[in-house]
Formats: C-alpha cells, structure tokens, sequence
C-alpha cells in the first residue's frame, strides 16, 4: 500500500466522482478533442458558441425527456454552477433580498448568492422524525414551505424565489412528478422564481429511485420563472473542467445572465470538447454511464453494508455520491459542540466527514459521508470511520424515523 495513503487524509467530506477517471480520460484522448480552429481561439458569444448550445440542448432534451425539443435560444454556458448561482442571485434579487431553500442543503450556495448581491437564503427546516403524512424523513411538503415564507415576511425579508436541489445533497432523494408540480404551483401562487439544481440528473444508480427533471414536465405552471441548472462537475467526474449551463425560457435572465460570462465564461477549446463528449450518445449510453452506475452501486452497497455492521442508520436515498449517516446517538447531548468533536475525532483518525451543521441541518448528529472514491481509498477510509466509532460509546438508541430508508418504498 502507497505509504503516502496511509500517511494522509481520506476525504470522504468532498463530492466528487473519482470512479471513473480510466473511462473520462480515454474519451477526452481522443483526436475528436483535440481540433483547433480560429473561432475558438477568438471572443464567443457570451452565451456560449452555437454549436455548444445546441448540442447542450439536445443533451437536455434526450435525458430529461422533454415534452418537446428544447431550444439552443434558451442555453446560456458558463463556468460551472456556482458561477451560475452567483449570477442568477445577481439577476434576480436586490441586495438583501432571498431565496427560500430546503435544509439541510449543499452550504456552499450560501457562499454563492451572496457574493455579488449579497443575497440570503432561508431554511425551510426539515425534519428527521416521519410523522403526519410524511413518508420519509425530511421530507418538504408545501405547508412548510408556505410557513417559512410566512415566517421571511414577519421579518421584514423579501423572498423572490425558492432552490431546488433535485436529486437532493446531502439526502439523496429525488422528488417525484407531483412534488414538483406541487413546488412550482406554489411558487407560481407567490410569484417566485424557481431555481432547479439538477447536477446530478445522471448519477442516480437506483433505477426504483425514479428521477425525472423539471423540464420533463408538461406545461410548467410558471415557465419565465423557472430555471434549471445542471454541470459535468459530477455526473461525468470532471469538476476541475468547469462547465455549466442554464436552461430558461426567460430571454431576459438568460440575457443578463449572459452579461456575467464575460467574468465566467469557458474557453473555446473546452467549449469544443464538451460538445464533442455530450454529442458522443454511443459513448454516453453504451459505456459510461452503465459502467459509472455499476461502480457507484458497488461503493454504495460497501458503505451501506459497512454502517449497518455498525449498527449506524442512514438514508439511503439512491442518488449522488453520498449517505447521509445519523451519528446522534453518539454525541451525549445532542449538541452542535459534540457534533464539532466528533468531527473532530474523524479527522485526527486521518478521514474527513461533513458535519451536518455545514448544510443548516437543526438535528446536530448528522453527517454526509461520500463513497464514490476508489475501493482502497473508501476501505482505509472506513476503517478510520469505524476506529473512530467503536471508540466512541453510543449513548442513546436511534428514533425508529430514522432507521434506514429504502427508496423503493418511497412516492418520489
């Protein structure tokens, strides 16, 4: 074994999909990549090249099975989705104005709305107990999101539009048809915009998980105010390529947002490559994603079967490349400092977790937990995990909610 491996920290706290880098990097090898032309090398349009925009348009409209064709006129491409976030905050908000979001909720989007416009976000707190006519564990439902909307405005803050996760990080679900009819109807009631993050679309490797994208929708309620997001930072494993792009109907966004990629725009050359690798349908359907589903269900099934030896509970959610591990009953009062510790414990024992109060989650005791990292990274890594527990003795018995959850069982 690499002594550097054993000396170093397994980051099990980064999402990243680093189990495919043998097929990315074979594909961009190509000599289809490597074409060179004088329009590549000069000012593009701020949207993107039109050959890009159009190919993104029909990626979009084969994988998330459109009604009818999208249209490359609705396509802006820019450097990933937390540049995109960052200008849809920009475009959309007042200083000091916000964006509802579910919680827990990826944290770096926080970072993202507010950097130019100093936008905010309010949690629409989720709770781990099932109870009313809730299925699974921190489940939205439209009465919590009327409440926090509610509770925005007895505080003076004005809230123009809601984030949607979809499938969700750090939980793993996907929401169904009818949750996210239910979602924009509600939005569309309050005038809101709806910001649809959708960058996992291809990484749901449970098929009973079901996923569907908003634009397979037909007739969105309120279409000039919906927006969706998607990146090849995960579902092809290439966060450090840089690529993002924003589908809307609204010309005027799509326009202004546009303004911004002259800050966060791609370069030709990569503009080519990734029209060339989202044309490549053989490759996508009949290579990649068959072999990256397999792989990241094998590194689920692992750690699933890891933290149940552990007695650990979980969600398991069959999307993205993560498990979302209730550690509560490790941490004696159920405080956010014990869960800081326990953070802590990890890392001293060489292995890096995400703390549920870095995605607003209120229930300290959380932790995201990603297993899509080769197989002798993810086992030492979890052997620190369960060094780390086995040390530490559980003080209380887990709620029967948050048992682990299986999707199949599940309306999403």
């Amino acid at each position: 074994m690499n002594p550097l491996l054993l000396e170093g920290i397994i980051n099990l706290g980064t999402s990243e999909n680093k189990l495919c880098f043998d097929l990315l990097s074979w594909r961009l090898s190509q000599s289809d990549m490597l074409q060179v032309e004088p329009a590549l090398l000069q000012y593009p349009n701020w949207r993107g090249h039109l050959f890009l925009r159009e190919e993104v348009a029909r990626f979009l409209s084969f994988y998330c099975k459109s009604p009818a064709p999208l249209k490359a006129d609705n396509v802006v491409v820019l450097n990933g989705c937390a540049s995109l976030f960052s200008a849809l905050a920009t475009v959309l908000c007042e200083v000091g104005e916000a964006f509802l979001i579910p919680a827990p909720y990826y944290g770096a989007v926080t970072q993202h709305v507010h950097l130019y416009g100093s936008v905010q976000l309010v949690c629409v707190y989720l709770d781990s107990e099932v109870s009313g006519l809730a299925t699974h564990p921190f489940q939205l439902t439209v009465g919590k999101l009327e409440e926090a909307l509610q509770g925005a405005a007895s505080q003076g803050v004005k809230v123009k539009g809601l984030i949607l996760i979809n499938p969700q990080n750090p939980l793993g679900y996907v929401y169904s048809p009818e949750e996210l009819r239910e979602f924009l109807e509600f939005a569309k009631r309050h005038a809101l915009h709806v910001l649809v993050d959708e960058v996992y679309m291809l990484s749901v490797f449970v098929d009973t998980a079901g996923y569907h994208s908003v634009l397979s929708l037909d007739r969105l309620p309120d279409p000039q105010r919906t927006h969706m997001m998607w990146a090849a930072s995960k579902d092809f494993g290439m966060s450090g390529l840089r690529f993002g792009t924003l589908y809307t109907e609204n010309q005027d966004v799509a326009t202004a947002v546009a303004s911004l990629c002259r800050y966060h725009g791609l370069s030709g050359l990569v503009q080519h490559q990734m029209a060339q690798l989202l044309r490549d349908r053989d490759w996508i359907n009949q290579v990649y994603l068959p072999e990256n589903h397999a792989r990241l269900k094998a590194a689920h099934t692992y750690v699933s079967e890891e933290l149940a030896a552990l007695g650990v509970p979980f969600l398991r959610g069959g999307a993205g490349f993560f498990i979302w591990v209730d550690l509560r009953k490790y941490l004696p009062k159920g405080t956010s400092e014990e869960e800081m510790l326990l953070w802590r414990r990890f890392l001293d024992n060489k292995v890096l977790l995400s703390p549920g109060k870095t995605f607003e989650c209120k229930e300290p005791g959380w932790f995201r937990l990603v297993f899509s990292d080769q197989p002798l990274r993810l086992s030492l890594g979890m052997q620190r995990v369960r060094q780390v527990l086995e040390d530490q003795s559980p003080v209380a018995k887990n709620p029967p909610s948050c048992q682990p959850q299986d999707p199949s069982g599940q309306d999403k």
